[in-house]
């Protein structure tokens, strides 16, 4: 499968990109690799062409076009384009590519596209991984030193006059993908589809990242390997995956874009449309991340879709579980579930900024705490408080009315747990009633002694049974049906105890919020009331 890739660069010295190609670089920090006298260490294979440098070195021929026609004199000028062609590894084994079959290749590519440029082409037989992928570069001139007709990327009548510079637009890189495609088509060399995007959108920067972090990591890890110790984490993530693994979490659940936004945020994560298109921010940054950069998954028309699939499979599934176990889990969920519209706490951005936080978490928390301080204030006025006096006695009285709940539901507990210990000692005593029935059938002493000891066991359950029901002055016992009528309405009364229990302490919790943040929404104003008092004598 054939890529193509672009950069631009605004390097001055084009005998950097010769250098870099001739010669042995470090993979992560780009720089010359040297040998034990510091010298530079020349590739082991390679071929090297160039096109339009009259004879002339690459470096030497462009310097000269560029003065005499005055461009690229400037810093922000992008000097040169850099074009790389990576080929299937296995093409080489399967359809016979080899590093001259590719040089060729490339030189033809170049020639066609490129023409009017001063160029560099270098193939290597192999790529950063170690993957035995044979790559070309073509590096050009920005600069055209010849005037050429008009090619089908081409938009505007500068692109075709020598003296006018080459520019890499969506169009012009899209027209490049799939000439590359249909080159490989044509030699018969493996290729995919390049320009209909791809599920994850991992760029250059992200890319090395990732493996700079791999290494970090593995070299990390190294000392516990070696004592035989399996380290915690073992691959290392770049934040912008970590982000494509929590919005997919997301999608694999919701049926909307509400839900989808309210699962983000419960991560930390707010997700922005804007014409017609998605942007996700993270709480460590203050720019978005859009979804291009991230994937073709993960924009909004890619997101729709998923979240209208989920929405016709919950249509279709039944209304509710069909197990015990399942209607369980709905009920701990739906409780264990945080409410989305309740007052949450301001934070204390001074303390988080002194934590180590940074603007990113800074810029959300700003954002955060303004969208709390207005639902505390709602919820202040729908109560009907009027002074902070009137906020603390309701705080009272809701830990008072949470202290009884939780009394008379710890009350219920006990009885419960009696009554269910009434019913396995009832149960145990009416199980070994075979054996004591068996006992009664015995004519002699001998006898009886000798079924006691092959009975043992039961004998021993039946006598505890009994000193159960002693001890807790039980003379008739109950009908097992009564009992277990009796534990299921106890059953009903805990839930009912632990649900009016829970909105107690749930309204506590809220008053204590809406104190704390009015305190804390006060002292922040206090300095301002302050210089308005000084300013006003």
């Amino acid at each position: 499968m054939a890529t193509l890739k672009h950069l631009g660069s605004k390097n001055a010295d084009y005998g950097a990109a010769e250098a870099y190609l001739t010669f042995e670089h470090d993979e992560f920090t780009m720089k010359p690799t040297l040998d034990e006298q510091g010298r530079l260490i020349p590739r082991e294979d390679y071929r090297l062409s160039t096109l339009n440098c009259g004879g002339e070195d690459f470096a030497v021929a462009c310097m000269r076009s560029n003065l005499r026609y005055g461009k690229n004199q400037r810093r922000e000028d992008v000097k040169s384009h850099h074009y790389i062609i990576s080929f299937d590894p296995r093409d080489a084994a399967d359809n016979g590519l080899t590093v001259d079959r590719a040089q060729a290749l490339g030189k033809k590519f170049c020639s066609e596209h490129f023409p009017g440029h001063q160029a560099l082409i270098c193939t290597h037989p192999d790529g950063h991984n170690h993957s035995g992928n044979i790559h070309v570069h073509i590096v050009i001139n920005s600069l055209r030193i010849e005037e050429v007709p008009f090619l089908p990327y081409m938009d505007r009548p500068a692109d075709t006059k020598a003296g006018c510079k080459h520019r890499c637009t969506d169009a012009a890189l899209r027209y490049f993908k799939s000439e590359v495609m249909e080159m490989c088509h044509r030699e018969g060399l493996y290729q995919i589809d390049l320009l209909n995007g791809s599920k994850n959108r991992v760029t250059e920067r992200e890319y090395w990242a990732q493996k700079k972090g791999q290494a970090a990591l593995d070299k990390q890890n190294a000392p516990l390997l070696a004592e035989g110790i399996t380290p915690r984490q073992t691959k290392f993530e770049t934040n912008k995956e970590k982000l494509r693994q929590t919005i997919r979490k997301a999608l694999s659940t919701a049926a909307s874009f509400d839900e989808f936004s309210s699962l983000l945020l419960r991560e930390g994560v707010t997700v922005k449309e804007s014409l017609g298109r998605l942007s996700y921010l993270t709480p460590d940054r203050t720019k978005p991340i859009t979804a291009r950069k991230l994937g073709d998954d993960f924009d909004r028309a890619a997101v729709l879709a998923v979240l209208e699939q989920n929405a016709a499979r919950a249509a279709e599934a039944p209304a509710t579980p069909r197990t015990i176990k399942d209607r369980l889990q709905a009920a701990r969920a739906e409780i264990a579930a945080p409410k989305q519209d309740g007052v949450q706490r301001l934070v204390d951005i001074a303390a988080k900024r002194a934590e180590g936080k940074g603007k990113g978490y800074e810029h959300w928390a700003k954002i955060h705490n303004l969208k709390q301080a207005a639902k505390t204030l709602n919820v202040y006025q729908e109560y009907g408080f009027t002074s902070p006096e009137q906020l603390e006695a309701a705080i009272d009285t809701a830990y008072a009315e949470m202290r009884q709940a939780s009394g008379e539901l710890k009350m219920m507990e006990t009885r419960l747990q009696r009554k269910k210990e009434l019913q396995r000692q009832v149960l145990a005593y009416a199980q070994t009633k075979p054996a004591r029935d068996g006992l009664k059938a015995q004519k002699s002493p001998k006898a009886r002694d000798a079924y006691r000891q092959a009975h043992e066991s039961d004998f021993i359950i039946a006598e505890a049974a009994a000193r159960y029901f002693r001890e807790h002055g039980i003379i008739k016992l109950p009908a097992r049906k009564a009992l277990q009528a009796e534990i299921e309405q106890l059953i009903s009364q805990k839930d009912s105890l632990y649900n009016g229990y829970r909105e107690q302490k749930q309204r506590f919790k809220e008053l204590q919020t809406i104190k704390r943040n009015i305190d804390q929404i006060l002292r922040r104003e206090e300095p301002n009331r302050r210089k308005e008092q000084s300013h006003e004598r």
